[in-house]
Formats: C-alpha cells, structure tokens, sequence
C-alpha cells in the first residue's frame, strides 16, 4: 500500500476506535461491559469512559500475565513506542523466539481492550494505565525500573550535570537538556556503555548488581563510599532525595540485556497430569459421590424439618447449631457448611419469618424430592456454578473482625463462579479420566489473572480454586479427581482429547507425562438458556450411572433391617418412622425399639398394617422378636388414654391406675384418683404423655369426643421463597439484542457528532448545538422534506437535555416535524419549538 492510500494514523483513541468494525468494537464492549452501562451517546464519550480510573484498572486486572507484562513494558517505553522498541524490551539483545512469536497477540490484546492504540510505528499506552503502570517513588514499577536520566535529573543544577557530564568521558555542552541527551545517548549506546564500566571497580558493579531488578532506590551518607562515589559521579546512580539515590531506566536496562522483565511468561504454565484412571472408574466414582450428595442433602433438610435452628440476630448459623449439623450429617464443621450453603443457593431452605425465626425447608424442597435423582443433582450443581457465596468462609473473619457465619451475611465473593467455570474448564481441556495436579491448575490461574489489588485478594483467588477442587469432588462433578462425563457435559465442553500412544497408563493411579505445550481452548461461561440445556444432557448422563432405588429390606432377628442401597421413598419414608436409623454406608442398618414402634402407632399405624407392611417390603421372613415387639407395643398402645381436664388419665382396668398412682416416679405429675377408672393430673396433656411413657407405660392421647389422636410429625415449611441472587462482578455481559442496540445508539450518535457542514451554515463549535431562527429553521425542514435531504439539528427534551442528531424529515405540519432519526435509529416526531437550530450536511456525505 503507497503513503497515499493508507490510512491516516489516528490521533486519539476515539479515533481509534472510530476507525474499528462493528465485530471489533462489540468484543471489546463485551470484554469491558462497564463501558455500555449507560449506553454512550457517541465514540468520543465511549473513548472517554475507557481512560477512567476504575475501568482501566478493571481492564488491567483481567489481562493475563504476558498481556501485562506487555503494557508493563509500554509504560516504561517512549510515548510512543514503535514496536521495535517494546520488542526490545519483551525480548531483550537475545531475542527470546518464544516472546517474539507471542508478542503480536499480546499488542492485539491490548489493543481490543482499548488499552493500546496507534499503529506499529506509534504505539501508545491508555494515558491512566501509563500513570498506574509506570515507576514513582511512591508506587514501583512491577518492572522494577526506576526513572529515566531525564526524569531523575530534572532538579539538579547545571553545573553538576556538566561535572557528570565530564567524569562519564563525554564533551561539556552550552545547556542541560543537551548534556542530558547525550549522557542518555551514552547509557543506550551498548558498545560505549561495555567500555564505560570495564573500568568500573569490582565493588561498584556489585552495586549495581544489587540494584539491577529493584527495587531500584538505595541509601547513601552524606560522605559516600567510594565505590559509591564512582558511580554517582558518573551519573551511574542519581540522587533524587537527600539519602536517596536511583539507578537510571537506561543503565538497568543495559544491565539486564533490554529486558523489562526478569522472566517473561509468553506460555502460560501448563495443567499437569499427576494421575490417571479409566474414564468408566471416574465415572462411576462420580456417581457415588452425587448419590451421596443427594442424600446428605435429603438428610440436612430431614433433621430440619419441624423447623430448624434459630437465626442469628446478625444472621445466620450460630457455631453451635453447626456443630450439631455436623454431628448430624457425620461430618466435619466446614463440609456441614457447605452442605448448608448449598441446600440455601438452591432455595430448598430459607428463614420462616416468624417472630421467632428460624431456618426451614421451603416449598420448593417438597418438588425437589419428587424429581427423579439425576434431575435433582443438576438443580444442585447448577445453583453451585452460579452461587457466590462461599462456604469456604465460614468461620474466618470479615474486615471489622466478626465471625462469618454459615446462611450469614458476608459470604458473598463475585469472583467464585468465575473461578469455579474456569477450574473445571482447565479439568476439560486434560484427556479423559486425567487428574490434575492442584499445583499446577493455581498456577495457571495465577498467570492467567496476575493481578489483584492486595495480597489478601490473590490469596482469595487461590483459596476458592482449592474449594473448587473439592466441592466438585463431593458433588460428583469430578471422580478421583478428573472431570467426569456428566461434568464435561454441565459445562457445555466437547469430548476430551484422546492421551497420545506414550500416555496410555497401564493401570489407575499410573502417572501421565507432564504435557508442557497442551493449551486447550477457553471454554466460556454459559447463558441460562444454554445452562439449562447442559444441565440437563448432564442429568441424562448421570441417571444410568445412580442406584435404582430398592422395593425391599432384609429383615434380622436382632430386631435390625438392613437396607442394601437407596430405598423407593414410600418404603423410605415409613422405614423412616417405624424404625431409626442405625449406621449409614454403602447400606443402612435401621433398628426397632419399642418407641420406633409407638411412633409408627401415633402415626395411625395398626398393628396389622405394620405386619402387612414388613411382609411385603422383606426378602427374608419377619422375625418372631419384631413380631412379638410390635404385637406387644400395640396391645399397650392406647390403654391409657390422655385427655384434656388440665389432664387426665382413664383406663378400663382399675388396677393400672392403681399401679401408676403407687409409683414414686409419678408424684411429679400431681395425679389423683376421681374414679375407679379416671384419674386427674396437675400436668398438661403433652407432659403427662411424655411422664407416663418415661414410666414404660404405651398412653395415647383422646380428644375432646373420646377418639385417639393420630399425631403425625408436621413439616414446617417455610412462606414461598427465591433462591439468593449471586452478587455479580461488575456489570453483566450484554447479550446479543443489547450490543446491538448499544452499537447503532453509538454509531448514530457519532454520525450525529461528526458529520461534516455545509461551509457557513449554522457554524457549532466544540459540540455546541446549532442555533438559527424559527422562520429558518422551518424553511430548511420544508425544503428539505421536498429535496430527501438529512439534516443536523440540535434537539433539548423535556426534561432539559441537550443533544445533537441527524435526521432526514418526511412532514412538516401543526408545529412538528415527522423525520427519520439515523442517532436513534427510528422514525419520531419532534416539537419545532425544541429545536435549537439546523444546518445542512457537506454533499459528500449527505
């Protein structure tokens, strides 16, 4: 292309981005939605948003570690820098193949981000990430570079800069700003820079060397040494402070070989295999681990069900209610809280709102427990992938040093579900049935996001790596540590790489080699609609893989049944009651008493039913003793009968009564004798239940008519409630629709702001409105309805706003103009009166 035809090289960074396509400008709204949010009115306004603070250091923390080691590098190069100076200073004098072959999809980087703008020859750092980026005393460069010459000799006096001057071995000048250049010169000379320091003393270039990667600032006496003393008067080091001296940008990077950098990071680190099993072993392990979720879950919300532990003032678990959810769940601390975290992301539980309040399972949990088990595993899943608060938390302390809390408030971490899709997605770009190393998946994700406003936060960072790591263990997401296919399928990846023939393990647990250039391609996260779809292919995976839930249980003659996997849950559910749970497994041990039994009574049970019942769900013949047991519960149960007087007890044998009013442990109970068969109680009903029955005695509890209560155990259940709403991290990414409106609002907009004028028609000035007469005004809309020109007008609403648009008009009647809007992109009416001016459009773009 000849110097004529090529295009000329912007001049700001709004021109920059005028110059780009529609494509490109959407991927950078896309990568930095804080910039449409408002939606700008032009491309000036949208160039300004990205040079803001806060956005720019938005950007700058979603850069990988090359990218910003790249803008590094330019925050420490002429302004501009051609590429082959920042070239120099990726690569340094030997030219690193591995940085100059990633150095141009660095720049492009860059340059989407609207970081970096101008061509090769003129690359230019965004001016705030040049002041964020570059050294000062009070915030080091990461480069470790401190001043130029320039900079650290701007207050020195003439005179000494010539004294520098001369001792470096150069000719005196007139002025400061030419012996400032040429002593410049001479530290990027690498030739005349060799030749100056051969003479330089052992222990001065010891100094040097300390100084060399910084930082670069050291102490100095008033009398320095003189090793010390050779180097200032060399200009070497450069007093910036007293005390204070500086190593000079141009010596260091003499030093360093033109490297900006010690290490540059063109690759990021690989995700090394440290184990390898059967895709089907994973599998299968995977399942296990969701069955077993699903039932841990099932049992948190069954513990909860007549309503659960009190909620904390400030909100939230107390420890001790998590302590005893732990010993309930026969698990640690940390796990209950995760459980629990979940079950509340998925909105099975919530607080009941009562002046009493309390945590309970919402409405939402009963339609849970009717779908069939894989379904019900990616309803946890997917509110895990997407839920912000974090488990992990609890039990650390928040920036005022208050204990977080389980369902409390400052669990919430933005950053969670990100590092969550990002952990799996690097487990989906290993060969199937591939277990990471921990170590090397925290390191790639410290490369991919290096930067972080704290040390805390990259610590954070790491920590909800690890926790990722391990919740998908307990979800089943992964097994034995790989991604497992149900896993693959939740993120929406396609099939895992084949291992190479060398990486063909002869066994589980057989290690992989380490795979050095395996970069698999990003996977991103996923809107609803596709989550749903994925969810859903994952369910389908995971349902041949879970248990079939059995119709039996084998009966022992201890008075114990043993369950040999998931039980069908009406069988489950009256298990439940007739028995208690024993020991938990791979099978589950329940056992009868005669309270078990009694329960199973109260609930309506009769003796015949529970017979029927256990002969029907038995693969082995009922046990005399437990047959003897609940024959000899039921003819007690309801034999004394309870009722309302405060209370009182009524039995047809006298002799019963007689029995209950001669024991010593009934005198708490304040009973005396009305009738032969009646007695009256100080106790109220549920009391005097519970004391009879401590005596070994079966009562049943009457009403008001005479009848036994049935008393069934009531699940409370809390109002209807919404699952939390993660707390995004900034603005959402726009979809579709809303890039494209945002796209023609901007390109209207900038039409609007920079179509050229007809030369002398109503001049505006630095984006001021035009302004003309109404009797011209009109004559120019009229004229131009007749000639389908469009034409530029300034335009204040009704609530005062001033805007500049382009319009081509169609009618002019009753004091309005109907008109083609090209800023908005629709046809619209406006008042004449609201029209500050007119002017024509220049022919050649009208």
């Amino acid at each position: 292309m000849s110097t004529e035809d090529r295009p000329p090289a912007p001049r700001s960074l709004a021109e920059a981005l005028r110059a780009r396509g529609d494509a490109s400008l959407g991927a950078l709204l896309r990568s930095r939605p804080d910039l449409i949010t408002p939606v700008p009115t032009d491309l000036t306004q949208l160039a300004t948003r990205a040079g803001t603070r806060a956005s720019v250091v938005r950007a700058l923390e979603r850069l990988d570690r090359f990218a910003l080691q790249t803008a590094e590098a330019l925050a420490v190069a002429a302004d501009p820098a051609a590429y082959g100076e920042l070239l120099g200073l990726m690569a340094g004098d030997d030219a690193d193949p591995a940085v100059v072959a990633a150095l141009p999809h660095a720049v492009d980087l860059l340059r989407e981000q609207a970081l970096v703008w101008g061509g090769d020859d003129r690359l230019r750092l965004v001016r705030t990430a040049r002041e964020l980026l570059a050294p000062s005393p009070q915030h080091p460069s990461p480069t470790g570079l401190g001043p130029t010459v320039q900079e650290a000799t701007a207050g020195m006096s003439p005179g000494r800069i010539q004294e520098i001057v001369t001792a470096a071995g150069l000719a005196s000048t007139h002025d400061s700003v030419s012996a400032v250049t040429a002593l410049a010169g001479l530290f990027t000379d690498r030739a005349r820079m060799a030749a100056l320091l051969a003479d330089a003393p052992a222990d001065s270039l010891d100094v040097l060397e300390r100084l060399v990667w910084g930082p670069p600032y050291g102490q100095v006496t008033a009398d320095p040494a003189p090793r010390l003393r050779w180097l200032l008067d060399r200009g070497l080091l450069l007093p910036t402070a007293p005390g204070t001296v500086v190593l000079p940008r141009e010596v260091a990077l003499h030093l360093r070989r033109g490297l900006a950098h010690r290490a540059p990071e063109p690759v990021p680190p690989a995700v090394e295999t440290a184990a390898v099993h059967r895709p089907q072993v994973v599998d299968s392990a995977a399942a296990g681990q969701a069955y077993t979720a699903l039932a841990t879950v099932e049992e948190l919300l069954k513990d909860w069900d007549e309503g659960g532990p009190a909620v904390l003032r400030a909100g939230g678990l107390s420890v001790r209610d998590l302590k005893r959810t732990a010993v309930a769940l026969d698990v640690p601390e940390p796990v209950a809280a995760f459980w629990v975290e979940l079950a509340y992301a998925a909105g099975l539980i919530a607080s009941d709102g009562e002046a009493d309040e309390r945590y309970a399972a919402t409405p939402a949990y009963d339609e849970w427990r009717e779908l069939p088990a894989a379904e019900r595993w990616s309803l946890l899943v997917t509110a895990w992938l997407a839920a912000t608060r974090t488990a992990g938390l609890v039990g650390g302390r928040d920036a005022k040093d208050r204990t977080l809390s389980a369902l409390g408030p400052g669990l919430d971490r933005s950053a969670a579900p990100e590092v969550r899709h990002r952990v799996l997605a690097l487990l989906a770009g290993l060969p199937e049935g591939a277990a990471p190393a921990a170590g090397s998946v925290l390191a790639r994700l410290r490369w991919e996001r290096p930067l972080r406003g704290d040390r805390r936060e990259d610590d954070l960072r790491g920590r909800l790596a690890e926790w990722a790591l391990s919740e998908a263990e307990q979800l089943g997401v992964t097994g034995r540590g790989a991604l497992s296919a149900q896993g693959r399928a939740l993120l929406g990846a396609p099939a895992a790489p084949a291992p190479g023939p060398e990486a063909e393990p002869s066994g589980p647990g057989d290690k992989l080699p380490v795979h050095h250039h395996h970069r698999p391609t990003p996977l991103t996260a996923l809107s609803p609609a596709e989550q749903a779809v994925a969810s859903a292919a994952a369910a389908r995976l995971l349902a041949p893989l879970l248990p079939e839930p059995l119709d039996h249980v084998l009966l022992q003659a201890d008075l114990t049944a043993v369950a040999p996997g998931p039980l069908q849950r009406p069988l489950a559910d009256m298990l439940g009651v007739l028995a208690d749970v024993e020991s938990k497994g791979g099978a589950t041990v329940y056992r009868f008493t005669p309270g078990s039994v009694r329960r199973a009574l109260d609930a309506g049970q009769a003796a015949s039913d529970l017979h029927a019942f256990l002969a029907a769900h038995s693969r082995t013949p009922v046990p005399q003793p437990l047959a003897y047991l609940i024959d000899d519960v039921a003819r007690r149960h309801g034999h004394l009968r309870v009722g309302a007087a405060s209370a009182y007890v009524r039995c047809d044998d006298d002799a019963v009564l007689s029995e209950i009013l001669a024991d010593k442990r009934a005198a708490g109970l304040g009973l005396r004798r009305l009738a032969p068969t009646v007695l009256a109680a100080q106790a109220d009903p549920a009391g005097l239940l519970e004391g009879l029955r401590a005596l070994g005695f079966a009562p049943a509890a009457e009403s008001a008519e005479g009848d036994v209560l049935i008393t069934r155990a009531l699940a409370h259940r809390t109002p209807p409630r919404t699952a939390p709403e993660p707390v995004p991290d900034g603005p959402p990414v726009p979809d579709d629709t809303l890039l494209a409106a945002a796209l023609r609002a901007i390109r209207a907009g900038d039409l609007a702001s920079t179509t050229p004028r007809k030369p002398g028609a109503a001049p505006a000035a630095n984006g001021e409105l035009p302004r003309t007469g109404a009797a011209e005004t009109l004559a120019t809309m009229q004229a131009a309805v007749l000639t389908g020109e469009a034409l530029w007008i300034g335009y204040v609403n009704a609530e005062g706003a001033a805007s500049q648009r382009v319009i081509a008009p169609i009618r002019v009647e009753g004091g309005f103009v109907t008109a083609y809007d090209h800023t908005a992109d629709e046809v619209r009416t406006y008042p004449l009166h609201r029209i500050t001016g007119v002017a024509e459009l220049a022919d050649d773009e009208g």
